[in-house]
């Protein structure tokens, strides 16, 4: 999802894209698109589906920041709070590094659909190794 990085997997499954990203304040803003195959049984989005929305929103503000010296983002912690139900189409997510520093970032994140907030994320990352070699 991030300009000049290959697209993991995760984020065409997810229907990830960026919107925008300011590395000096630590944002992103990015969505998604649920499909149906993303609903449980009550005809909403499974809730494993936006975590891992609400994941790719924190990681990939992480590992924008860390820029070409990181090797990747890991999460340690990932703490959801499921505020409304989701339908299938598009969420819009932002996530901002409110604290860390170097290797360890913690971050913030949100998902809304259609004006409401559906869920939200807090959660901490590691900047591991390096992409040179």
């Amino acid at each position: 999802m991030l300009p000049g990085r290959p697209e993991p997997p995760i984020a065409t499954l997810l229907g990830g894209r960026l919107l925008a990203l300011d590395t000096t304040a630590g944002t992103l803003a990015a969505e998604y698109e649920a499909t149906a195959a993303f609903l449980n049984p009550a005809g909403t989005v499974q809730g494993g589906m936006l975590a891992a929305m609400l994941d790719d929103l924190c990681a990939a503000v992480v590992d924008a920041r860390a820029g070409e010296g990181g090797g990747g983002v890991v999460t340690l912690t990932l703490n959801l709070s499921f505020l409304a139900p989701a339908r299938p189409g598009r969420l819009q997510g932002r996530s901002a590094i409110v604290g860390g520093g170097r290797s360890i970032c913690y971050v913030e994140a949100v998902l809304e659909q259609a004006g409401t907030e559906v869920a939200r994320a807090t959660a901490c990352c590691r900047v591991i190794g390096s992409r040179a070699g």
